[in-house]
This record gives C-alpha cells, sequence and structure tokens, in this order.
C-alpha cells in the first residue's frame, strides 16, 4: 500500500486511472446521447411518414415503415440503457478516485482503514469498468440494427426504382434486339 507520505504524486497516481476512465465515460456519454436524439428524431420521422396518404395507400411502403418504427424505438432502447451504464460508469469512476484518495490520506493513521478503502475502491471501479464494457456492447448491438434498417430502406428503393424503369420502358421491337 502506498502512503502520502512516500512521495508528493503517490495520491495523484492512486487517482490517475479513474480519472482517465472517467473522461473516457463522459465522452462515451456525450456521444450516446447525441445517438439517441438523432434515433428520437427517426422515430418521430417515421411517426410522421406513416400519417402520409402515401405510406397509408401502399401497403409495401407502410409495412416498412412500421418496421422501422419498430428498430427506431429499439434502438432509443438500447441507447438509453447504453447511456444508464456510461453514468453508472461516471459515478462509479468518481467514487474510486475519492476512496482511493481517502484511503491514501487514512494509510499513516489508520493501515487498516486504509486496507479496506483499497479493496472497496478497486471494486467500485470494477462496475465502472463494467459499466462501459456493456454499454459499448449495447451501442454495437444498436449500430447494428441502424444498418439493418439502412440496408432494407435501400433495397426497397432499388426494388422500386427497378420496378418504375422496368414500367415506364418503352417496348422494344424485334428488329432493335437485332
Amino acid at each position: 500500500m502506498a502512503y502520502v507520505g512516500d512521495g508528493p504524486f503517490t495520491a495523484l497516481t492512486l487517482i490517475a486511472a479513474p480519472a482517465v476512465l472517467t473522461n473516457a465515460s463522459s465522452v462515451l456519454a456525450l456521444g450516446t446521447s447525441n445517438r439517441f436524439a438523432r434515433a428520437v428524431d427517426r422515430q418521430r420521422q417515421l411517426s410522421a411518414l406513416l400519417q402520409t396518404e402515401s405510406s397509408a395507400t401502399d401497403s409495401e411502403l407502410g409495412d416498412l415503415r412500421i418496421r422501422q418504427l419498430h428498430r427506431a424505438e429499439r434502438r432509443a432502447q438500447l441507447l438509453l440503457r447504453a447511456l444508464t451504464n456510461f453514468y453508472a460508469a461516471l459515478g462509479s469512476f468518481a467514487a474510486a478516485s475519492l476512496i482511493s484518495l481517502l484511503g491514501a490520506l487514512l494509510a499513516p493513521p489508520h493501515p487498516r482503514l486504509a486496507g479496506a478503502a483499497s479493496i472497496v475502491g478497486l471494486l467500485v471501479g470494477m462496475i465502472g469498468v463494467g459499466g462501459v464494457v456493456h454499454g459499448c456492447l449495447l451501442l454495437i448491438h444498436e449500430t447494428r440494427i441502424t444498418l439493418r434498417s439502412l440496408r432494407e430502406e435501400a433495397r426497397f428503393s432499388r426494388e422500386r426504382f427497378n420496378t418504375r424503369r422496368a414500367n415506364s420502358a418503352p417496348p422494344q421491337d424485334a428488329s432493335d434486339a437485332l
């Protein structure tokens, strides 16, 4: 166990890792908040598109929009869970930093308390790491859902375009084929 008296930077060393992880969690939370806002915007856009006459009269388009709306809702739920994980990680890393600093301060007069603080700080820090890992896994899942929607919409658009082109092409004469 390192004590504050061991050197002027010992206490800073004890809180450096949680501080770096706190910063990483903050960046992840900010990015996830932006993704959440985009998912909400997409959900609202899809709801508005479903209200248009073309979605009501075109069953294929309406079905596509309903599937996309379900995915947008699922994305928002996953992003909210990821945000919760990142915020919990932020709190855990901040608590781990404080507990580690208190442990360093308590070490000379109360070595047993310092040892307990070290263990608690480590456990709280591990909770934070778990939150970051789980949040990142949720972001991967959300990204895959988004990609699935993009692929489906692109496929739908290509098929519609090719159908319209085939229907609007002038009939070819047999002599033109030669």
